[in-house]
């Protein structure tokens, strides 16, 4: 458990992602490390999720609190496996040379990112958790915190990317002498590789936002919608506990139905 937080730790420092780390078609992310701390991370989130319906029902929920232990990893997992595939091939169209398994951990690590930045704001959560009975402002909140959540895992994704690029430019620097120019000798290489990164530089930061703005719109609507279709995560306290509720409506509907019931409007939000 040590080394998987030490793990996590170099992931969130910059240190796994470094240009001089990242092999030519791989990313030094093991699944068998970051797979489970997704799982754990997001479980976590999950837990603080589940004190509302401990506070503010009238019996304590006990089962909605596991329910949002095991549904969050759920949706950050079910979210990955549907959007992986479109993300691979935008990124094969645009010319990227990573291989599935490459853009796989990628992901994972995007995701173990977002998650560990949802668990820290855990105790938020739980503090207005105790502080409020608010359903419709439980609902806003938790979409708030995990949108932010979301950013700082796609913003990995943006850095790692552009992180790629600078280090194929590295790799082209080191290449074999005999198929180097004399400009690549050893006494200009300093000079040669500012003036290779700052030559590419739009072209990376381009090709990055374009990957970037396309999976952010994929990624959101889906993992949007497959929230949707796991609720409830919170918990009505006028409803008794259910697994999954009937598949009708949408997120974004029940969003701006709890917006409302906050503001004092008719509404009737369902998370």
């Amino acid at each position: 458990m040590l080394s998987w937080l030490k793990q996590l730790d170099d992931l969130l420092r910059g240190r796994k992602t470094a240009p001089e780390q990242i092999p030519s078609s791989d990313f030094p992310l093991p699944l068998g490390v970051f797979v489970p701390l997704a799982i754990l991370l997001s479980g976590t989130y999950g837990f603080f999720m589940g004190w509302y319906a401990l506070f503010a029902h009238d019996s304590p929920g006990y089962l909605q609190l596991l329910a949002c232990m095991l549904k969050l990893p759920a949706l950050f997992l079910l979210t990955l496996v549907v959007t992986l595939p479109s993300l691979y091939v935008f990124n094969a169209i645009i010319g990227c040379r990573l291989t599935f398994v490459a853009m796989l951990r990628l992901l994972v690590g995007a995701i173990v990112v977002n998650v560990a930045v949802a668990a820290s704001l855990g105790p938020i959560l739980a503090f207005f958790t105790v502080s409020t009975t608010s359903y419709p402002f439980m609902i806003v909140l938790n979409v708030v915190l995990l949108t932010i959540a979301g950013f700082f895992g796609l913003a990995f994704l943006l850095q790692t990317l552009r992180r790629l690029a600078v280090s194929r430019t590295l790799q082209s620097m080191d290449a074999p002498e005999e198929k180097k120019t004399p400009d690549d000798s050893a006494q200009h290489k300093p000079a040669a590789l500012d003036r290779v990164l700052f030559d590419n530089a739009p072209r990376v930061a381009g090709d990055a936002k374009l990957i970037f703005h396309i999976w952010i719109i994929i990624y959101g609507l889906v993992g949007a919608q497959m929230g949707w279709l796991l609720r409830p995560f919170v918990g009505s306290p006028d409803l008794p506990f259910q697994w999954f509720r009937p598949r009708q409506g949408n997120f974004f509907l029940a969003v701006v139905d709890s917006l409302a019931s906050l503001l004092g409007r008719d509404g009737s939000p369902a998370g």
